[in-house]
Parts: structure tokens; sequence; C-alpha cells
């Protein structure tokens, strides 16, 4: 995808993730929210949870998904630590970091606790 072209199919995917999340009563806390070590698509709340999820998109979920690499879960896990340095309980906050996936049909999937299977 070209520049402006991968720009806007990443927002649509992002508000295709974002509606997903409301429609299963996670309040949405950030977008594109920005720290030091780098972005994270979205930030929701579900309970007293905090998920970082970050969103990828591709003509396949299995290309979307392969499109998260060490490296840059590394980074989302610092901005996390960023966003929670905020947040009433700090670094105790529960958290999840979620990978949610979409296809070039606009397609959906969430894999939750994304991180720890990876």
């Amino acid at each position: 995808m070209s520049g402006t072209v991968g720009y806007h199919a990443g927002l649509a995917a992002e508000d295709i993730v974002a509606q997903d999340y409301a429609r299963r009563e996670h309040d949405i806390a950030a977008r594109r929210w920005r720290g030091q070590s780098g972005e994270i698509d979205l930030i929701a709340r579900v309970g007293d949870t905090v998920v970082f999820v970050e969103v990828k998109k591709s003509r396949s979920f299995a290309t979307a998904a392969a499109r998260l690499g060490r490296r840059q879960m590394d980074r989302i896990v610092g901005s996390a630590s960023e966003f929670l340095a905020g947040e009433p309980r700090g670094q105790l906050t529960d958290v999840r970091f979620d990978l949610a996936v979409v296809n070039g049909l606009g397609g959906l999937k969430v894999i939750e606790n994304a991180f720890m299977e990876m």
C-alpha cells in the first residue's frame, strides 16, 4: 500500500476495532496514544483492566498477525508503562495486550493476551 492509502486503510481498520471493543462493553480510553517509547493504536478499559490493542491490517489475518514483531511488542510495552504511570494503581493496574487483525474484506479477529502467545 502506498503511504496515503495505507494510512487511511489503517484508520479504517482502527475504526472497525474500536467499534468492536465498544460493542463488547469496553470503554475506549485513547486512540493512537503516543508516549516516548512509541504509539499504541487503541487503549480500552473493561472493569479494572486496561487493554492495550495493536491493530494490524492486511489481505489475510495470517499476514496481518505476522506483521507484529518482538521489537514492536517491546515498544508497545514501554509505551503502556508510560500510560500506566497516570493510572491510580500505576504499574499494579491489571493489563492485557491484544492483537486485532483486520483482513482485506474488513473482517476482524481479536487475539486476547496476544503478547503471551508470541
